[in-house]
């Protein structure tokens, strides 16, 4: 990110193994397998019930699987502290919004992902805490928010905040749920511009996106994940999984999937 420091990242990112989710004695997700290399930038797509959003809060350390072992940043869940893995990991999601405190300053709301809270408190940052989080604003385009309560922000200007706060801990992975969702054309092909413009730096985290529409998968993305039902329908490199049979499967329906400039449509039949 220009302006920004990144730090490289080795080593494997995120291994699940025979991973299962039980709840209320229904499987939601699993068993599966699947794992994420550094370099590389995943979408994960699925009807409703796929089981994203489990997927989600296993790969950001929120929950713990009902079986099989989960690895994040080489650290296995159940073996370490998540409070010290946490910081490691950059999140955009619906609950993290609806969490913060309402009369929270844009500027704090990116702070205090320094160290994985919601609000500021009684902790400490330097002036150069204070120089990354503008930085971060600036780099995604809202840095006159700063000082503005982040409750009277558009859904757009709040997406871009978060992205922002989840860059601050210089994270090695970041989780982003649905981060187009809800803004309209222009914000979204700005921020779609954005998260590409972010790839091009060599030391930018691995990436994870969950979204209901394949018009909002960055060009580039590098893997797809398929999921139905708990399962996974296919997995690999978006040029050789997203294809019209493996999305037809994944959503019992028949489409015509078309590229363009590295983005995708999709229309059913």
């Amino acid at each position: 990110i220009q302006g920004v420091s990144l730090s490289p990242m080795s080593g494997n990112v995120l291994n699940l193994a025979n991973v299962s989710v039980v709840r209320g004695g229904k499987t939601i997700l699993g068993p599966i397998s699947w794992s994420v290399s550094e370099g590389e930038r995943w979408v994960v797509l699925g009807p409703n019930g796929a089981g994203k959003t489990t997927l989600f809060a296993l790969a950001s350390a929120q929950i713990h699987p009902t079986s099989g072992s989960v690895e994040i940043l080489g650290e296995r869940m159940g073996a370490v502290d998540v409070f010290e893995l946490r910081p490691r990991i950059g999140i955009v999601g619906t609950y993290i919004s609806t969490a913060l405190p309402d009369e929270e300053m844009v500027i704090d709301v990116v702070l205090t992902g320094a160290y994985a809270i919601l609000g500021r408190w009684q902790e400490a940052y330097e002036l150069w805490d204070e120089s990354r989080a503008v930085a971060l604003l600036t780099t995604m385009g809202v840095r006159e928010l700063a000082e503005r309560k982040y409750f009277t922000l558009s859904d757009g200007e709040k997406k871009r905040v978060l992205i922002a706060r989840s860059l601050m801990a210089n994270p090695e992975l970041v989780l982003l749920d649905e981060p187009a969702a809800g803004l309209d054309l222009g914000g979204r092909e700005d921020l779609l511009k954005r998260f590409d413009a972010l790839s091009d730096d060599p030391y930018a985290p691995v990436t994870l996106i969950i979204t209901h529409h394949i018009e909002e998968i960055p060009k580039s993305t590098t893997h797809v994940l398929l999921l139905k039902n708990g399962g996974i329908v296919a997995s690999g490199p978006i040029s050789q999984v997203l294809t019209e049979v493996n999305l037809s499967a994944a959503y019992d329906q028949d489409f015509v999937l078309q590229t363009i400039d590295g983005r995708y449509t999709a229309i059913a039949k």
